[in-house]
């Protein structure tokens, strides 16, 4: 699994969160655990495979917010407690 989060400029309130986070699930359609933070700037979400970071800032930058930056990392899923 691969966690992304994105940065992004524009986003000043709750319905900016739920825009972006339905850009998301349309641009990402196998995209997991999908949250939006107006105050930090960020949208962050999981995917089983890497995904094209133009295709990210094309959805976002659609919508007229802009897309700063895309990192991806591998994600490893905890079990209870922090344990694996």
């Amino acid at each position: 699994m691969f966690k992304t989060t994105l940065k992004i400029d524009g986003m000043m309130c709750s319905m900016c969160e739920a825009h972006i986070n339905e850009v998301i699930h349309k641009a990402v359609p196998g995209a997991k655990k999908v949250s939006s933070s107006h105050s930090k700037g960020e949208a962050s979400f999981l995917t089983e495979e890497r995904v094209e970071e133009t295709l990210l800032k094309d959805a976002i930058s659609a919508t007229g917010y802009t897309c700063l930056s895309v990192h991806a990392e591998p994600y490893e899923k905890k079990g209870w407690f922090g344990r694996r």
